[in-house]
């Protein structure tokens, strides 16, 4: 038994910032059905694949879910969503707020029909600003959250970081705001509407460290924590490879510099403590850099297990299925397809009572149509 099973999730967004979230809930183990257009979520044209409508993009947000197609255009497609509505425990969409009303998917609408419904609209900004129904996907809320800018403090290039930070990001903030308002309906026994904000959401999060010194009246320091924008964090170069490495607290500089042969640099004020090393901290990790370069990555490894310094091997992208804790925790699980074959996926990796839910397949387009409106008493002829 799963923490969500028993919880409908009707999900009508595309592409990766609500899919990611219902696939995390669909993880947990409620019932998720993907509600989509006749052509499909474009990410199902996105990446390899050896089955059209089932590329790599889609599998990797989809897992565990059953697809219907509705074409949301015709009135028997609206009806037989509004019949959904009524078994539904949650309705999320990344429509445009402007589109709704017009197609009869309003929160007041959907909410008078069912008052217990946890109505969630994903939206690039909040409804009430200028920003309210603007367009958005990852790069643009990248750009304006700060996130480019980040890069480029960092760098010296304006540049988004090499992963959809926006949307995977909002799609955890999503996922535990649902989870918020189906405790919270426990409690009241009356749904919620929920709205999540890209633009609001990707600022919340590049501010925690980032905000630093504006924080206070008048501010203290500009915004930008030093210690991460340092153009020297990064995996520290060794004679045969790059180790991550984190001397932190004051007693692992200490260690650090007599390893060195540096022990002039544990007595340095500007080393001394946190307080000095972050303003100094361009200067540190420079010094540690070509002090690693100096030795192969293996010997610094044991070194550092010596010092009780945190300290690992870098690994590449294509390595993490041989990580040898990752192999041991059975975090990656295959599922047998019959027309796709044996097929990889990352797995969940929380565990409820020592055990990580199972993955389970994407859907093919429409694959459980027939069933989920057997479920409420339609045939899929009425929906055309």
């Amino acid at each position: 038994m799963l923490p969500l099973n028993g919880i409908r999730l009707l999900d009508l967004s595309t592409v990766v910032f609500g899919p990611y979230a219902s696939q995390m809930l669909a993880d947990y183990g409620a019932d998720v059905i993907k509600i989509e257009a006749p052509e499909g979520d474009s990410t199902r044209k996105t990446g390899p694949t050896t089955e059209p409508g089932m590329s790599a993009i889609f599998l990797g947000v989809n897992r565990g879910k059953r697809s219907v197609v509705l074409d949301l255009k015709t009135a028997p497609a609206r009806e037989a969503l509004l019949k959904l509505v009524d078994t539904a425990d949650v309705l999320m969409h990344s429509i445009r707020p402007q589109k709704l009303a017009a197609i009869g998917l309003d929160p007041e609408t959907l909410r008078a029909r069912n008052p217990r419904l946890i109505y969630v609209g994903l939206h690039g900004f909040a409804e009430d600003g200028p920003y309210g129904g603007m367009p958005a996907y990852d790069d643009i809320i990248q750009g304006m959250s700060g996130s480019a800018a980040l890069m480029e403090r960092q760098t010296g290039t304006p540049q988004y970081f090499p992963t959809i930070a926006g949307d995977k990001t909002c799609g955890l903030v999503a996922g535990q705001a649902i989870l918020a308002a189906l405790f919270q309906r426990e409690r009241t026994g009356k749904g919620a509407y929920v709205e999540v904000p890209m633009f609001e959401s990707m600022v919340a999060f590049n501010l925690v460290e980032h905000f630093y010194g504006q924080h206070f009246e008048p501010p203290l320091a500009d915004a930008g924590y030093p210690r991460v924008l340092n153009r020297w964090r990064r995996p520290y170069q060794t004679m045969d490879g790059f180790i991550c490495a984190m001397p932190y607290t004051d007693l692992h500089w200490q260690r650090f510099f007599t390893e060195a042969g540096r022990p002039d640099l544990a007595g340095d004020e500007q080393f001394m403590n946190i307080t000095t090393r972050t303003r100094h901290i361009e200067a540190l990790y420079a010094i540690a850099a070509d002090v690693i370069a100096s030795r192969k990555t293996a010997d610094w490894l044991d070194t550092f297990g010596r010092l009780e310094i945190p300290a690992a091997h870098m690994r590449r992208l294509e390595e993490l299925g041989q990580d040898e804790h990752l192999r041991q925790t059975g975090f990656f699980q295959t599922v047998d397809d019959p027309r796709m074959g044996r097929l990889v996926f990352p797995g969940v990796p929380v565990k409820f009572d020592g055990a990580r839910p199972p993955v389970r397949m994407a859907p093919r387009l429409g694959e459980h149509t027939a069933e989920v409106l057997a479920e409420i008493g339609l045939a899929p002829a009425r929906t055309e």
